[in-house]
């Protein structure tokens, strides 16, 4: 990774679940910044997070927050980094932002480190972070996509509550205190009580029927794997999990693929980690992947129903890898290519 000798970088949104993990991935992985800027709310204002052993300040975000800025890492919600975004960019500071707000715009490159990293080459400031469920899935089958072109994708997912943020965690913790001492759970969050339920609706319905999330997850596998030819389906359901997501994947394949040629494939897959051995009882779960780096993939297994399919079973820690992790390799892709540079400050404005 190339040095630089000074950095400043600004992580938005602090205070949330994903904003505290960007803090911890950034000190984990050692990035090297010279400064580190927490920037949150007017209510946050003032209070403290950990990092490296101390704390830093929290500050509100403005618009003439990141003059001096190299990087900033967005994690505070579309309407904020539709606010706040461009701002940077004029500032001269790169955005690598998590929320939906830029993932579909043209001028932002939707990324994964390990399934397309060449689409950061001429950024215009911006560049999104994909959604926590799509991120383990491209990371899954691009190599798979690479061997034997993969035609269509069925996804089903099981996601973990953390993926709504702090809020959500707090009120399935509440929720499960209450039912047990016989308390009727007090629902806020959610539409409905998800302690102990399962929910197929994350993120609002669209016109189609399909939720937000699920759309999401459909448009944005086509433009990391940069194939519209490839046809996605998903359903997304929220279940009472802290952390990780996981995702039961059924690929249907131009060429075939057996499961130990598939197997053979993704355990050479940069970020993968095959967990695969029924007999054993050995398989991805969410409680074995909550803060690991990795996506756990195991079940694999050929979907007879068709001449050229396989069904997979994915895991992920949806704050790391399907989040935080994912938008500190980007910024570390940006320092070693050299392209931690605004080329055009006006481009969003």
């Amino acid at each position: 990774m190339s040095q630089r000798s000074k950095l400043t970088v600004a992580v938005v949104g602090a205070t949330g679940a994903v904003g505290r993990t960007m803090l911890s991935t950034l000190e984990a992985r050692d990035f090297p910044a010279t400064e580190v800027i927490a920037l949150a709310s007017a209510r946050s204002a003032g209070s403290k997070v950990p990092f490296k052993g101390g704390e830093l300040t929290l500050r509100e975000v403005s618009k003439d927050s990141f003059k001096g800025v190299d990087l900033a890492l967005f994690s505070a919600g579309g309407d904020r980094s539709l606010e706040f975004a461009p701002q940077a960019v004029a500032a001269g500071c790169v955005v690598v932002d998590n929320s939906n707000a830029w993932r579909m715009d043209e001028r932002c490159p939707l990324v994964v480190p390990e399934v397309n990293p060449e689409a950061l080459a001429g950024h215009n400031g911006i560049i999104a972070n994909p959604n926590c469920s799509t991120i383990q899935m491209v990371v899954t089958l691009k190599p798979l996509h690479d061997a034997a072109g993969i035609s269509r994708v069925i996804v089903s997912t099981y996601q973990a509550v953390s993926g709504t943020g702090q809020k959500a965690i707090e009120e399935l913790s509440a929720q499960v205190r209450q039912m047990f001492n016989m308390q009727e759970p007090e629902v806020a969050v959610y539409p409905y009580r998800i302690a102990f339920n399962c929910l197929p609706q994350i993120d609002v319905f669209e016109a189609n029927d399909y939720t937000k999330e699920e759309m999401k997850m459909t448009r944005e596998t086509v433009k990391i794997l940069n194939d519209p030819s490839v046809k996605v389906t998903a359903t997304c359901v929220r279940v009472p999990v802290y952390y990780s997501h996981s995702e039961a994947v059924n690929i249907e394949t131009r060429k075939k693929l057996t499961p130990a040629e598939a197997r053979a494939i993704l355990s050479a897959a940069p970020g993968v980690q095959v967990v695969d051995n029924p007999a054993m009882k050995l398989y991805p779960m969410p409680i074995e992947a909550a803060g690991e780096y990795e996506v756990f993939v195991g079940r694999i297994r050929e979907d007879e129903s068709i001449a050229n399919g396989l069904n997979l079973w994915i895991s992920a820690d949806n704050t790391l890898k399907g989040a935080a992790l994912n938008a500190v390799q980007i910024a570390e892709l940006l320092l070693e290519k050299d392209l931690l540079k605004v080329k055009n400050p006006k481009a969003f404005l």
